[in-house]
């Protein structure tokens, strides 16, 4: 973990975009005390499981049918 100050971050803000892109994380310092930390980007997000609506959702067995009624609802034809 490399540490930098603010000026340097100002300077070097590329390099430093490009080492958060490789994975590493950076502190910023301000007067030697560190003030930030730059790392890489994550998306956070819930683990899928698969199922999880299972039971909740009812599809009408004529899902899939289009009929002439329905393309004239659709397309005014």
């Amino acid at each position: 973990m490399a540490t930098v100050s603010v000026y340097e971050a100002k300077s070097q803000l590329s390099r430093l975009i490009a080492d958060a892109e490789r994975g590493e994380e950076t502190i910023v310092t301000r007067h030697g005390r560190p003030v930030a930390r730059l790392v890489p980007f994550a998306v956070r997000r819930a683990p899928r499981v698969p199922g999880r609506w299972r039971g909740r959702v009812d599809i009408a067995d004529d899902f899939d049918d289009f009929s002439v009624a329905d393309e004239h609802d659709w397309y005014g034809a």
